[in-house]
């Protein structure tokens, strides 16, 4: 709960700390449910909340029970959260022009082989509609146009549920 919670005061999405973390959705939809992380996990999201990775334990876990630890918020962090958040986004975008240039090459190589094997019918128009469906959910994942998945959308519910804000 103690993730989860940090990434809605920072209005992540859980695709968005991931990203930052380096770790999978799933792990951290399964470490927010309460599952038990490992300590890679908790170093890759301590990094990613900029906190001493202890800190991220819950409290009936922690077993160093040191009550004069100090902010665990580091300063010496060079990177500010909007920053780091900045950097997962442009990560984003070079990975979606990655994808459409990897589409628009295979698409164009495969429509000179359609041309070639068989110019009475275009059987490349197929792969090019599936594949240009997952390039088109790709854009609009990245650019953030579907708004029922926005980490904005995900924080008014919880604040919602809980009747205050975050």
């Amino acid at each position: 709960m103690l993730i989860q919670k940090l990434r809605l005061q920072r209005g992540w999405s859980q695709e968005q700390l991931a990203e930052l973390s380096g770790l999978s959705v799933r792990t951290i939809q399964r470490l927010e449910r309460g599952q038990t992380a490992s300590v890679e996990s908790l170093k890759a999201l301590g990094a990613a909340f900029e906190i001493d990775f202890s800190h991220l334990k819950e409290p009936e876990m922690n077993t160093t029970g040191n009550p004069a630890s100090p902010n665990p918020v580091t300063k010496s962090q060079s990177i500010s959260p909007d920053e780091t958040l900045a950097l997962a986004h442009v990560r984003k975008l070079k990975g979606f022009y990655i994808h459409l240039a990897q589409y628009t090459i295979v698409i164009a190589l495969l429509t000179i082989v359609n041309l070639v094997t068989s110019p009475h019918y275009f059987w490349v128009l197929w792969i090019a509609a599936g594949w240009g469906v997952g390039v088109l959910f790709h854009g609009l994942r990245v650019f953030d146009k579907v708004p029922f998945l926005s980490a904005e959308v995900e924080r008014l519910g919880v604040e919602k549920y809980l009747g205050r804000k975050l």
